[in-house]
C-alpha cells in the first residue's frame, strides 16, 4: 500500500435501513421551491479486451469482500508504470459511434435531460450494503461527512489526516466499495475511508494529459455487471464560462488518466456523478446573486459529447459547489459565500428544484456509490 496511513477518531456507521435519523449537525432550514418544468483497428481491439479483462478481474475479485471503508490489501494504491499516461481515443468506440459525435453547436439547443423514469433492473448483488448507501461530502476543513438525503441528517466521519501539507479538498468521488478519492488544490489524489476518515496517499501524478484540478464522478459500464469508471472533468473550463474543459477517465488500478476529449459542446468548470445504470451527469453553477441559475447535463462516458440539459435556479459563477445522485434525485451543495452550503434537490421526475437547508460549512466535494438507489 503506498503512502502512510493517517487515521481520524472512528464513528458508528448510520443504519439508514431503520430510517434513523443522524443529524448531529442540523442546519437552519431555507425552504425555496421553483418548478419547472469520445493505429490500427485489429491492434485496437485487442488492447480494449485486454484491458477490461484485467479491469473487471480487479473489480469483481475486491468485490468479493465486505464493505468495510478500511484498507485491506484489495485497496492498496498500485504504482503508476512509466509511460503510464494513456489517450484514451486508443480505447475510442467505433467508427461508427466516433461519427455520431456532434461538432460543435450550442449549449442552448440541446434537448432537456429525459426525466422518463426508468425501471431500476441494476444488478446490486456486488454491493455490500447496497440498502444503507448514503452520500458522502468533504469540506474545505479537511471534515467528511455523512449525508441521508431522505432525512436530510448529516453526520461527521472524522477529520482528514491526508499528508497534504497546505493543500486543501477540491474534488470527491466514492467507488462501489465505499472508498472515497479525494482530490486534493494541488492535484494530489487519496483514498479515504467512508467509516473511519483514514487516508492513504495514492500514486496518481498531478498533470496527466494536462489535468491538474478536476471534478469527478464514477459511473457503471453498463455492458460489464460490477464495472465502473472514475470520470473526471478538467476545470480548464473557468467558473460559469466555457472554454474548452475536457472530459478523461481514471484507472484506479494503475492511476493513469486517459483523455477522452473535449466537451462537445464545450463546459465551464464541472462537477460529476454517474448512475447505476451508466449515465453520466455534469453540474456547473453561472447565475448571479441576483438570480440565481446552474446547469444539469447528461454526457456520453465514450465521447465526451453533451447530450441534453437542463437549466436549474440554483448557483452562482464563484461558488465552490459539489454534486451527487441518489434516489432519481440531482443535489447540488452551492457555497455562495465560503462559509455556509446550500443544499438543493432537483427532481427529475416532476422538474421541482427546492433548497431544503443550508449547512453551517463550506462543501467543496460530494460523492455517492453507484450502489446508490436509482429512484
Amino acid at each position: 500500500m503506498a503512502g502512510t496511513i493517517h487515521r481520524a477518531a472512528p464513528a458508528a456507521r448510520p443504519r439508514a435501513t431503520e430510517g434513523a435519523v443522524f443529524a448531529e449537525v442540523r442546519a437552519s432550514r431555507v425552504r425555496k421551491v421553483v418548478s419547472r418544468p469520445l493505429l490500427d483497428q485489429n491492434e485496437g481491439m485487442r488492447i480494449r479486451r485486454a484491458r477490461l479483462g484485467l479491469l473487471f478481474l480487479v473489480l469483481v475479485s475486491a468485490a468479493c469482500g465486505s464493505r468495510t471503508g478500511l484498507f485491506g490489501p484489495e485497496d492498496a494504491a498500485a504504482p503508476v508504470p512509466d509511460g503510464s499516461v494513456q489517450d484514451a481515443r486508443n480505447d475510442a468506440p467505433t467508427d461508427s459511434a466516433t461519427d455520431a459525435r456532434p461538432d460543435g453547436g450550442s449549449l442552448d439547443a440541446l434537448p432537456p435531460i429525459d426525466s422518463a423514469q426508468r425501471p431500476d433492473v441494476v444488478n446490486r448483488t456486488d454491493c455490500p450494503d447496497a440498502s444503507g448507501t448514503l452520500v458522502y461530502v468533504v469540506t474545505s476543513r479537511n471534515e467528511l461527512y455523512a449525508f441521508y438525503p431522505p432525512d436530510l441528517g448529516f453526520r461527521l466521519i472524522g477529520t482528514l489526516a491526508c499528508p497534504a501539507g497546505d493543500a486543501t479538498p477540491f474534488s470527491m468521488a466514492v467507488d462501489r466499495r465505499g472508498v472515497a478519492y479525494v482530490l486534493f488544490t494541488d492535484g494530489n489524489l487519496f483514498q479515504v475511508s467512508t467509516q473511519t476518515a483514514a487516508c492513504v496517499a495514492t500514486p496518481f501524478r498531478p498533470g496527466q494529459s494536462g489535468f491538474t484540478t478536476f471534478g469527478m464522478g464514477f459511473a457503471a459500464d453498463s455492458t460489464v455487471p460490477g464495472l465502473e469508471r472514475l470520470f473526471v472533468a478538467d476545470s480548464s473550463g473557468g467558473f460559469g464560462i466555457p472554454t474548452g474543459s475536457r472530459l478523461g477517465a481514471i484507472d484506479t488500478t494503475g492511476f493513469a488518466l486517459s483523455l477522452i476529449g473535449p466537451f462537445v459542446p464545450t463546459l465551464p468548470r464541472a462537477e460529476l456523478t454517474g448512475t447505476a445504470d451508466g449515465r453520466l451527469f455534469a453540474y456547473w453553477p453561472n447565475g448571479t446573486a441576483a438570480v440565481p441559475r446552474g446547469s444539469i447535463a447528461e454526457v456520453d462516458p465514450g465521447t465526451a459529447a453533451v447530450r441534453a440539459r437542463t437549466d436549474v435556479p440554483v448557483g452562482t459563477s464563484n461558488d465552490a459547489f459539489a454534486f451527487a445522485f441518489y434516489g432519481g434525485d440531482f443535489w447540488m451543495f452551492n457555497s455562495p459565500d465560503g462559509t455556509t452550503s446550500d443544499v438543493s434537490r432537483y427532481r427529475l421526475a416532476d422538474g421541482t428544484t427546492t433548497t431544503p437547508l443550508t449547512f453551517p460549512e463550506t462543501i467543496v466535494g460530494a460523492g455517492v456509490s453507484t450502489c446508490a438507489p436509482s429512484q
